[in-house]
């Protein structure tokens, strides 16, 4: 342990606490034995903070989520290497020296545990501290009951010790400990840094969404800027090279550039470190690291220097750049211009050999809506195939998307979190064979009809038609905020733009990876070939926009001619390549086929139809009619429904249905599948079920079927004889997707009926609130 004050008094909460005993063992440490210090990071960093703590000669180091640990335990005898690390870390955001892991079964074993710890060593009786506390559970439901609990235990050692007890401060305490609750213990460290790594004592003044310095330096450590120093140093040709930000807002990667290139520590103009007020704080360590530190930034500044260089259209928020500069003492070694991406011109650029050009563009979380940003990122793309030919650039961005705009592909990108936003940093190298406006011939010579008139055709964005562009920004758009919910509702499939330009009139759906575009019927005031052509632009945006392949979209387009089908398959692929997809619906499997029907065998529109009757379906049996792929029955077996029966006419969608039983591993003897007309099913069935699902087409006249179906005629009996067979207290769940639909309360009367339509409509479908209509039934 860290030496303290010997404390030789006989100590009187020890013998309340262990009944007498006074050599009980101090809480066991969590952390793994080899390590003594613990830093944390953003999520994705943990690589690079690894790497940085080894360069630095702290290791050994281990990463995990969200940190690294190093040190190995016998440096507690000495924090040389902690505050090394505290001063030299431009990726850490806390240095933590663990103490203890907690039992939190409860508040008074919190306590317990914590007045164990031999806080004198750390704190002077006349001292101030501070207590985070994160997480909560059934037992610390309150995160400041945590923090005033671990406080207590402090405070009362303390006054048992020295007679005295220390305060409270929550802006320059003494002591900072930091405490973290999982899963009934808590991670007990004393926080070695105070406020966060990345302040580094240079930036007061800030632009509407500037980046923390600790991630525009993980940017540049990924872009390669250190290694292009290096390079650059040892060919002795420094001022050869050069940083742009064209922009840079608050000047925030510039100046964490040149704090590299100056081998500048990025904490030596912090005015405090959390560690300079413990009892036991080693200051001539300290000094000397620090008094180092300062002699490497002397000699760093008088070397050659690259070229620094940033511009933004906005002038205030320049001032505030050159501001940062300043109190950074780099104003002589980074230049700022007010000036648009459009001006950058290569009389700029003049002289330099190797070039990054590097920035965190407005993604549309901040500055304006994504169709706004298109062109801002497109006129980037331009400037760098005219002026940085050879370079190369990193676009940081929380809209992946946006960056295909500007013409030129990715050749790595990293996913980063600025703070909780998923992001990614997109390294291109600026270089011919990498545009995209200029495709290979034989990646132009793809081009597959994919049905009469319609074409799958790679080309540029920059070659797409306005219309096309118009669908392409609305589709990310859309993409931007249904992506993370499909992500968190576990779906791989979901409805991603339903004529939301009445013009370009489709329906789109993602499965996984593949896409599915239904074409709507057009009104006869529009010419077919006008139709025809908009078609193709959703096509073409779909296709250069996101990068498909020819065999990862499918197509059915809608015709008015005579003598051929309303709806038109997808032309005939290689029989390897029709075997149905396989898509997950929450905790299901189910298979879909894009190409050979007009539906996918999966009606996405009902995802919470199927939820609901899983919910109800739970140890009870459930009847399916009209079953089709039986997806609704999946889910309720999967959710832990103890039996089902599944009526559909046709032997194609019984099949199908057995074999999504089959990919979830459910009972055929449990869950039975039945072949035959609903009609004549419900009116010789004389068994009773707990929920029944009723989901009829609007009109069948199928030749199969005792009777011609007209759902809204046919309603009252259909649900009639559904409430015969249900047992008391069951549920009727009635659906149908027919808009004109009207359901005849009044004949209806005797049953409790509530409209459960606007509750079953998902986030996908909610631009489309009347795709179906729903209903749950039950006896009065």
């Amino acid at each position: 342990m860290l030496k303290g004050i010997e404390v030789t008094e006989k100590q009187p909460w020890r013998e309340r606490q262990n009944n007498g005993a006074t050599n009980k063992r101090s809480p066991k440490p969590s952390l793994s034995e080899q390590f003594a210090f613990f830093a944390t990071c953003a999520k994705g960093l943990e690589e690079l903070l690894q790497a940085e703590i080894e360069n630095l000669g702290a290791g050994p180091a281990r990463q995990t989520v969200a940190g690294v640990y190093f040190g190995e335990l016998v440096d507690r005898e000495s924090l040389e290497k902690a505050y090394k690390v505290c001063l030299w870390s431009r990726l850490a955001n806390k240095i933590l020296l663990p103490l203890a892991s907690l039992n939190a079964s409860s508040a008074e074993a919190m306590y317990r545990d914590a007045i164990e710890i031999p806080w004198e060593e750390y704190l002077a009786p006349n001292g101030s501290l501070l207590v985070d506390f994160v997480g909560t559970d059934r037992v610390i439901k309150n995160s400041q009951f945590g923090a005033l609990k671990i406080k207590d235990a402090v405070v009362d050692r303390l006054r048992e010790i020295f007679g005295s007890r220390p305060s409270v401060s929550k802006q320059y305490p003494d002591l900072r400990i930091n405490a973290r609750l999982h899963r009934g213990k808590i991670a007990l460290s004393l926080d070695m840094s105070g406020e966060s790594l990345h302040r580094r004592g240079y930036r007061t003044q800030q632009g509407l969404a500037p980046l923390k310095e600790n991630l525009a330096a993980a940017i540049l450590m990924r872009a390669a800027w250190p290694k292009m120093l290096e390079e650059a140093r040892q060919s002795d040709n420094v001022q050869s090279l050069a940083l742009v930000d064209p922009m840079c807002g608050s000047g925030t990667i510039l100046i964490e550039a040149a704090l590299m290139a100056a081998d500048i520590a990025p904490g030596i103009s912090r005015s405090a470190f959390g560690f300079e007020s413990w009892r036991n704080h080693q200051n001539d360590v300290w000094l000397e690291i620090r008094e180092d530190a300062l002699k490497r930034r002397q000699q760093g500044l008088v070397k050659d220097m690259p070229k620094i260089i940033g511009f933004d259209q906005d002038s205030n928020v320049l001032r505030a750049a050159k501001s940062n500069a300043q109190r950074a003492k780099l104003d002589r070694y980074v230049s700022f211009s007010t000036q648009s991406v459009s001006a950058l011109n290569d009389l700029q650029l003049q002289g330099i050999e190797k070039g990054l050009l590097l920035s965190n563009p407005p993604y549309g979380e901040r500055l304006g809506e994504v169709e706004q940003l298109g062109e801002l990122y497109r006129s980037l793309g331009d400037k760098l195939k005219s002026c940085c030919e050879g370079w190369t650039c990193g676009i940081f961005t929380g809209n992946p998307e946006l960056g295909k705009t500007m013409g030129i592909r990715a050749h790595k990108r990293y996913k980063l979190f600025n703070g909780t936003l998923a992001s990614e940093l997109l390294l291109i190298n600026v270089e011919q064979s990498q545009y995209v406006n200029a495709p290979p011939k034989e990646i132009l010579a793809q081009k597959v009809e994919l049905q009469d008139g319609v074409f799958y055709k790679p080309q540029a964005e920059s070659q797409l038609s306005e219309g096309a562009v118009m669908v392409l920004n609305r589709l990310r758009k859309n993409l931007k905020g249904l992506r993370k919910w499909a992500k968190n509702s576990q779906l791989d499939c979901f409805r991603v733009y339903d004529a939301d330009i009445p013009e370009y009139s489709a329906a789109i759906d993602i499965y996984g990876d593949h896409w599915h575009v239904q074409e709507y019927q057009a009104p006869r005031t529009i010419d077919e070939k006008k139709a025809q052509q908009r078609f193709q632009e959703i096509v073409d945006a779909l296709v250069s926009g996101f990068e498909l392949r020819d065999d990862q979209l499918f197509v059915k387009q809608r015709r008015r001619q005579s003598g051929k089908k309303q709806y038109e398959a997808q032309r005939e692929r290689d029989v390897e390549q029709r075997a149905k997809l396989i898509v997950k619906e929450g905790g299901a499997k189910l298979a879909v086929n894009l190409w050979d029907y007009l539906d996918s065998g999966l009606f996405l529109d009902h995802r919470l139809v199927r939820q609901k009757i899983a919910e109800l379906a739970v140890g009870k049996r459930l009847l399916n009619l009209f079953c089709y792929t039986a997806t609704a029955t999946v889910q309720a077996a999967v959710a832990g429904a103890s039996s089902s029966l599944s009526v559909d006419m046709s032997r194609t969608y019984i099949d199908w249905a057995a074999e999504n039983f089959e990919l979830n591993n459910i009972s055929t003897k449990r869950h039975e599948l039945v072949q035959e007309d609903c009609f004549t099913y419900l009116n010789q069935c004389r068994e009773a079920f707990d929920v029944i699902m009723l989901d009829p087409p609007s009109f069948s006249n199928s030749k199969r079927m005792s009777k011609v179906l007209d759902i809204q005629q046919d309603h009252v009996a259909l649900v009639k004889r559904c409430m015969d067979l249900l047992k008391p207290g069951g549920v009727l769940v009635f659906s149908n997707n027919l808009r004109s639909f009207k359901l005849d309360y009044e004949a209806l009367e005797k049953y409790q009926i509530k409209d459960y339509s606007a509750a079953s409509i998902d986030k996908d479908f909610q631009r489309n609130p009347k795709i179906h209509q729903c209903w749950l039934i039950e006896a009065k």
